[in-house]
């Protein structure tokens, strides 16, 4: 039996926070919530009581501690193999690992020019050509996995791949970024899980103002 905690930040703002959780909600693993809203006037402190790292997400089972969010999503798939949280076939597997790595890793202009908040009105946002080349390759990758998936999701069903693009999902839609009609269909999919929706819900709730990410 696992004792999950989850650590996370403002649920209007914090991407790194929303791809565990939706991940872990979506796939019913049980967990426990811990929110500490960011702090940047005086570096988060509150941040040292759990984080090594002094970021979010952080999660706990029992004495372990685990940060990084594709980290606590990869330990999520050893403890709960019958989950599904990464494809079940070889093949497969290894090309959402590939997807999932290289947004972890990337679109740095796309995450400093269009920050999540979804509590920001849809408006289209000018950007610059590096967050079009964003938009660009991030749409590429959606199109070529939905085409041998068949979708609703990257591949197929809801995996770790779809935890890690779902703030990309929010930030196409609340800065008008792309008209792909697969853009479309996947943000459709990955929207109308009860999951989105409950943190959706949870995060038009909050009142704090994060000044950096309103942009």
């Amino acid at each position: 039996m696992k004792d999950f905690e989850l650590f996370i930040g403002n649920k209007n703002y914090s991407s790194w926070s929303f791809r565990p959780w939706i991940a872990l909600k979506h796939k019913g693993v049980s967990f426990r919530e811990t929110l500490v809203p960011f702090d940047f006037d005086n570096g988060n402190p509150d941040f040292r009581d759990f984080s090594p790292s002094m970021k979010v997400p952080v999660l706990r089972d029992g004495d372990l501690t685990v940060w990084d969010s594709l980290a606590i999503l990869e330990y999520a798939a050893e403890c709960f193999p019958e989950k599904g949280l990464w494809p079940s076939d070889q093949k497969a597997r290894a090309h959402a690992r590939s997807t999932s790595a290289e947004m972890h890793s990337g679109f740095f202009a796309l995450r400093a020019a269009c920050p999540m908040n979804m509590r920001r009105p849809i408006e289209k946002r000018n950007v610059g050509d590096d967050v079009k080349a964003d938009v660009v390759r991030i749409v590429s990758i959606w199109t070529e996995c939905l085409a041998v998936s068949d979708g609703p999701f990257l591949y197929g069903d809801f995996s770790i791949a779809d935890a890690m693009y779902a703030p990309v999902v929010s930030r196409f839609m609340t800065y008008g970024l792309s008209e792909d009609p697969i853009v479309s269909r996947y943000a459709e999919a990955v929207t109308s899980t009860q999951a989105w929706q409950a943190w959706e819900a949870d995060a038009l709730k909050e009142t704090w103002i994060v000044d950096v990410d309103e942009v």
